[in-house]
C-alpha cells in the first residue's frame, strides 16, 4: 500500500517569515529557506488523474465569498488588525477559492504576537463516471490518511530540529466529515512555530483551514527563536475546530443557493484589504523650553557651549513625547579645526485611556527598543556601525547604552546613547559629535568621530542630571 505524501513546510509559512523580516529589519532583510526533513517511508502516490476532467457547465454560479464566511468579530478576535486577502482560480480538476487573514506584528505588552488564518476551498469537478462529490470524498480521504500517517511517522531531522504532529481528532457535526491536527516545529535557532490544521468535506467541496499563533518578547534577538512561544495543541485544535465549522456552514449555504453547478472563478477578485493606518503625527515646536529640560541646561551647555536650543512635542496615541536639543555646529577644535556637538533628550510618557500613568506600556516600549538595539549591536550596514549593547545598573528601573558611528547622510557623526525606563517614563539621551578640517564638508571622509569614551561619558552625565532633577 503506498504511503501518504511526505510532509513539507507549508508554503503559507514563508510569506509570514518574509513579512516579519521586512517589518523588523528596515535596512534590508536576509531570508532563509529551510526545508522539512523527509519522513521515512515508501514513495507517495502521485495523485495524477489519467482521464480528462468533466467540462464546466456553460452557466456557472457566482463564486462563494470565503472571506465573508468568517464573522468579523471572530476574525478580529483571532487576528486583530489583520490584512485580508482573497484569491480565486480555475484548475483542471477543481475550482479554488481562498482567504487569508494575517498580522505578524501585534503589540501585546512586552511581547510581539503573530497570528494568521489561511483558508482554501476547492470545488471538485467530475471525472468520467465519477461525480464531483466522489472526487471530493477521495481527496478528503487522502488528507485523512496523510494525517493518520503523520501521527507516527519518524522524520529525518537535523540534530537541532524537533517536530511533533498530534493524533488526528475527528470534528463532529461539521459538514459530511471533518478532522483537526496540530503541528509543532523547531528549526535550530531561527524558527519556533506551531499551527493547527482542519479539513472538511461538504458535498463536492473540500475545505482546509490553518491557524498559526505565536509570540516573542520585544527585547528578544530578531531573526531568532529566543523567548519564542507557539500556540499550544489544545488551543490550536479548539480554534481550527471552530473555524472549520464557520466555513463548512458557509459552503453549505452557497451550495443550497446554487445546487448542482460549478462556481465561477474570478481571477480579478484577488485583492488585499489592509487595516487603516493612522498618520504619524508631526512634532510641534514648543514656544518655550520645558522646565524639565531647563533644569539640565547647565549640564548640557558644559558639553555643548553656546548652543542653539530647540524643544518639540508630539502625541502618538498613549505616548506623549518631549524632545529637547542643544546644538552647536561651529565649535572651535583648535587652529583650522571645527567641531560639532549635540545633546538630545527625548522623553516618552505613557498613559492609559483613563489618563493614568501606564507603566506596562512603558515596559513594552522599552523592551521593543532593547530588542531592536540588540539586533544591530556589533554590526555595520550602509555606513552605520553599531557598538555593543551594555546594560547599565543603578539608573531608573531599567537602562542600557550603545555607541554608534554613522557615515551616511549630510553629517557624519558618532553618538553615545543611554536609554532609561523609570516607571511609566522612558528617557533617551544622545550625545553626538565630530571634528573635521574647517574647510571640509560635514560628511567629508576627513571627519573624525567623537571617541566612544567621550560620547558615553557625556550621555551618562546628562541622564544622571536629568534623573536627579526630575526626582527633586
Amino acid at each position: 500500500m503506498p504511503q501518504p505524501p511526505q510532509k513539507r513546510r507549508p508554503a503559507w509559512l514563508m510569506p509570514t517569515l518574509a513579512a516579519a523580516l521586512v517589518v523588523l529589519v528596515a535596512a534590508g532583510g536576509v531570508g532563509a529557506y529551510l526545508l522539512y526533513g523527509q519522513r521515512s517511508g515508501g514513495p507517495a502516490p502521485s495523485g495524477t488523474r489519467s482521464s480528462s476532467p468533466a467540462q464546466q457547465p456553460a452557466s456557472a454560479a457566482k463564486a462563494p465569498d470565503v472571506c465573508a464566511m468568517l464573522p468579523k468579530e471572530e476574525a478580529e478576535r483571532l487576528v486583530p488588525g489583520a490584512t485580508v486577502s482573497r484569491s480565486s482560480r480555475d484548475s483542471d480538476y477543481t475550482v479554488n477559492f481562498g482567504c487569508n487573514w494575517i498580522n505578524q506584528r501585534i503589540s501585546f505588552g512586552e511581547f510581539w504576537r503573530s497570528r494568521e488564518i489561511d483558508v482554501k476551498v476547492e470545488q471538485h469537478k467530475g471525472e468520467g463516471a465519477k461525480t464531483g462529490r466522489a472526487m471530493a470524498q477521495t481527496s478528503y480521504e487522502m488528507e485523512y490518511r496523510g494525517g493518520k500517517y503523520g501521527e507516527t511517522a519518524k522524520p529525518s531531522l537535523d540534530p537541532d530540529e524537533k517536530e511533533y504532529v498530534s493524533p488526528v481528532k475527528d470534528v463532529q457535526g461539521v459538514g459530511d466529515a471533518a478532522f483537526a491536527q496540530y503541528t509543532w516545529r523547531r528549526d535550530g535557532k531561527l524558527l519556533w512555530y506551531a499551527f493547527g490544521t482542519a479539513h472538511a468535506r461538504v458535498g463536492d467541496m473540500t475545505i482546509e483551514v490553518k491557524f498559526q499563533a505565536g509570540q516573542q518578547r520585544k527585547d528578544a534577538q530578531i531573526l531568532s527563536n529566543e523567548s519564542a512561544q507557539a500556540v499550544t495543541e489544545a488551543n490550536a485544535i479548539r480554534e481550527v475546530s471552530g473555524l472549520i465549522g464557520h466555513f463548512a456552514k458557509g459552503v453549505a449555504a452557497w451550495q443550497a443557493s446554487n445546487p448542482g453547478v460549478l462556481a465561477k472563478a474570478e481571477p480579478s477578485a484577488a485583492a488585499t484589504v489592509s487595516p487603516t493606518v493612522s498618520a504619524t503625527p508631526s512634532p510641534t515646536v514648543l514656544a518655550s523650553f520645558p522646565a524639565e529640560c531647563q533644569a539640565v541646561t547647565e549640564t548640557a551647555t558644559r558639553l555643548v557651549p553656546q548652543p542653539a536650543t530647540r524643544a518639540r512635542g508630539t502625541a502618538a496615541g498613549a505616548d506623549t513625547q518631549t524632545e529637547c536639543r542643544w546644538l552647536n555646529r561651529e565649535l572651535s577644535g583648535g587652529p583650522g579645526v571645527t567641531k560639532i556637538r549635540s545633546v538630545l533628550i527625548t522623553v516618552h510618557r505613557f498613559t492609559n485611556r483613563a489618563g493614568a500613568a501606564d507603566e506596562a506600556a512603558a515596559k513594552a516600549f522599552y523592551a521593543s527598543e532593547y530588542g531592536r538595539t540588540k539586533t544591530t549591536a556589533k554590526s555595520s550596514i550602509g555606513g552605520i556601525t553599531w557598538g555593543a549593547l551594555t546594560d547599565v545598573k543603578g539608573l531608573g528601573d531599567q537602562a542600557y547604552q550603545q555607541y554608534v558611528q554613522s557615515r551616511s547622510g549630510e553629517v557624519s557623526a558618532s553618538s553615545g546613547s543611554v536609554i532609561v525606563r523609570k516607571g511609566p517614563v522612558v528617557i533617551q539621551v544622545d550625545y553626538s559629535g565630530h571634528q573635521r578640517p574647517k574647510d571640509k564638508a560635514t560628511n567629508s571622509p576627513e571627519v573624525v568621530m567623537m571617541p566612544e569614551k567621550e560620547a558615553m561619558a557625556g550621555a551618562l552625565t546628562v541622564i544622571k542630571a536629568y534623573l536627579e532633577k526630575s526626582a527633586g
